[in-house]
């Protein structure tokens, strides 16, 4: 399936904090993430994602008919690098799982901006650090390495 980043902008901001939810529940397995007594998981950083240049979110898309599969979003806060940027939150809709939706997604965030790059698979998921391992060491023909959980590698950007 071909698919499109689509920026997301502040009219789309509660479809972006829905989904956000499933993927912070999704996680809350494996790592510290706590519901808090509204029924919600805390992400303090969400809304710079609508008001500062150094934090991108985009829908993952069908290419075809437009259908929602996923989003990825990117920030600058880097913690092993001076600067560039990081994937902060990835999600492919289970569905859509495991049909290279997540890899393409992912390099075309990649070719967007060039330079370092950090990827942190979440926190004691194997599943995630299997496939943040082979999309990175692919697209990087295994030029990257992992650093106190912390994937490093640079890209030239299209």
């Amino acid at each position: 399936m071909e698919i499109i980043l689509e920026k997301i902008t502040e009219k789309d901001k509660n479809t972006l904090f829905r989904l956000l939810q499933y993927s912070l529940f999704e996680e809350s397995a494996t790592d510290l993430n706590e519901m808090g007594t509204d029924g919600l998981f805390e992400y303090k950083w969400f809304d710079k994602y609508f008001t500062d240049n150094n934090y991108d979110a985009f829908f993952i898309k069908s290419k075809y008919d437009n259908k929602l599969l996923g989003f990825v979003m990117v920030d600058t806060y880097m913690q092993k690098t001076d600067s560039g940027h990081r994937i902060a939150e990835f999600m492919v809709i289970p569905r859509y799982r495991r049909n290279k939706i997540g890899y393409s997604a992912a390099v075309k965030v990649f070719d967007m901006y060039s330079g370092k790059w950090e990827v942190s698979p979440s926190y004691n998921s194997h599943t995630s650090y299997n496939f943040w391992k082979n999309v990175i060491d692919r697209y990087t023909d295994n030029n990257n390495h992992f650093e106190e959980g912390i994937f490093i590698f640079e890209t030239k950007g299209k």
